[in-house]
């Protein structure tokens, strides 16, 4: 791993990027554990400053060597139907610089709304941004070279769990005898990874959505049912529920399977629940033991709901 306070690489890069900019300084953003992000601050000839994003992607490359070029070529489409993502900037696989593939992107002056006091106002915005992503047809957007959705019991259909204490197993064998025949809905790009740390705010209102290293097609619920596990591990289950009914009014998509989908949602953090809890959200009041919780609770409801 390349030393991230050398700032030689860096300049190389703005260097890139901008041969009459200047690297003023960089430092690292927080807040995932998949991906390797650096901001970069550049003074430019006139002295204005920009910032950008150096972004490693380094989990997505590990399972895809084109992740990054795929990421690049994703926001480019996305920025072109109107969504808020970061604009691209630089693709480099030379691996001159770094030890693997990476992209510089916009830096978007945002922050993620990670209060636990946010109300219904924020949970329709979230639920609203959502709808918008789920609208974007993926042919007529140019994304056919995006993967499609396997559901993570299918991924996860021989795996042993060392620490079963989530129940995967049990909710994997439910799935697997009881999984519905087909989608309800059609296929719609989705985020992959839509929770709230992942959407930016300013002054009351969305500005961006970041992190597309999990976008795929499928069905919207995909989409849904992860952000519901989280909307409850950040705001609680009666947010969840706000969030859900916001998306359920304004989406024309059919939930009727919504709890199959919260299931296969529920064994994402099943091989590293304490790891999740590390990321830094500035809330003591989240820890891997509040999580486990959260999650006992988003599958009893799950399975409440399909005995109902």
């Amino acid at each position: 791993m390349h030393d991230a306070l050398d700032p030689a690489r860096f300049a190389r890069v703005v260097a890139a990027l901008d041969p009459t900019a200047a690297l003023r300084r960089t430092w690292p953003l927080r807040g995932g554990i998949s991906s390797r992000m650096t901001v970069l601050e550049m003074t430019l000839p006139d002295g204005e400053t920009q910032r950008l994003v150096l972004r490693q992607p380094d989990g997505a490359l590990r399972g895809n060597p084109q992740a990054a070029a795929n990421e690049f070529l994703l926001l480019e489409r996305l920025r072109a139907v109107g969504l808020p993502t970061p604009a691209p900037q630089l693709l480099d696989e030379s691996m001159e610089l770094f030890p693997a593939p990476y992209l510089v992107i916009e830096y978007i002056d945002g922050a993620p709304a990670l209060s636990p006091s946010n109300t219904l106002q924020p949970m329709a915005q979230f639920a609203s941004r959502l709808v918008e992503i789920h609208r974007v047809e993926p042919a007529s957007a140019g994304l056919e070279f995006l993967p499609s959705y396997t559901p993570r019991f299918i991924h996860q259909r021989d795996a042993r769990y060392p620490d079963d204490s989530l129940g995967a197993a049990h909710i994997r064998d439910v799935l697997t005898r009881a999984w519905p025949s087909r989608s309800r809905n059609r296929p719609v790009l989705l985020h992959g990874d839509y929770w709230p740390g992942n959407v930016l705010w300013k002054d009351g209102r969305i500005v961006g959505v970041v992190d597309w290293e999990e976008a795929c097609v499928g069905d919207p619920i995909v989409d849904l049912a992860i952000a519901r596990l989280d909307m409850l591990w950040a705001f609680g289950i009666e947010r969840m529920h706000e969030f859900t009914e916001c998306y359920r009014t304004e989406s024309e998509f059919d939930l009727t399977d919504l709890p199959y989908w919260d299931l296969d949602a529920a064994l994402r953090p099943v091989f590293n629940i304490a790891e999740w809890a590390t990321v830094d959200l500035d809330r003591a009041d989240i820890t891997e033991a509040t999580m486990r919780a959260g999650h006992r609770q988003f599958v009893d409801q799950a399975f409440e709901a399909l005995r109902a």
